[in-house]
């Protein structure tokens, strides 16, 4: 059996998060732009079918593979939604499958810091080497969802909404962890946004 753990759309890659991850592609970089699909299974050797069915579907490129025993997870991309969105449908028919069946995103943590002082920004620049540096005296939202890929789903989301900075948006492992900074209005849209977004994912259940 094959969990669908996680079955992310994202209609547009906004310029940062595209640039985030970019810098963990082993495949072929995304561009801002693109539209791009994240899917997370379980077990993790799943995953190398499932990429091999999206692929052989449309013109899509696998940005991005990341198997591990418990967890695999894979992210198409294409400048057209039509192609990632038919790959898409191949991968869930092969799952015998649609997108709501996929596991109910948890936002596990969600909270804003305001006003960070100098030592704590050092510490998370020392870090989160991926991303843009936190700066003394900017506000901190941090937000951890279960299972991890839905925090691209939360960062791309806050982006688009707010003048924000991208810190970290680590989306793989048991947890997705997300890190964004600026003024604290900004922060506060941002916060607004993702967690909006977050809430209107639909599961069968819910």
């Amino acid at each position: 059996m094959i969990e669908l753990r996680t079955y992310v759309f994202l209609d547009s890659l906004q310029p940062q998060l595209a640039s985030y991850m970019g810098t963990a592609a082993m495949g072929f970089l995304p561009v801002p732009g693109d539209s791009c699909l994240w899917i997370e299974v379980a077990p993790g050797m799943a995953v190398h079918r499932l990429s091999d069915v999206a692929l052989k579907a449309s013109n899509v490129h696998l940005g991005q593979q990341v198997v591990e025993r418990a967890y695999g997870s894979m992210v198409i991309h294409h400048r057209d939604q039509s192609d990632v969105l038919t790959s898409g449908e191949h991968v869930l028919r092969h799952l015998e499958t649609d997108e709501y069946s996929r596991q109910q995103c948890m936002v596990m943590w969600s909270e804003i810091i305001r006003g960070v002082t100098p030592d704590h920004a050092v510490l998370i620049n020392r870090d989160n080497r991926r991303g843009s540096m936190i700066l003394p005296g900017q506000s901190m939202l941090i937000i951890e969802t279960q299972p991890a890929g839905y925090v691209v789903y939360a960062a791309n989301e806050a982006e688009k909404a707010a003048n924000v900075t991208l810190v970290e948006a680590r989306a793989v492992g048991a947890y997705g962890r997300l890190i964004m900074c600026g003024t604290e209005a900004n922060v506060n849209e941002a916060a607004r946004a993702a967690n909006d977004a977050l809430s209107r994912l639909r599961c069968n259940g819910s």
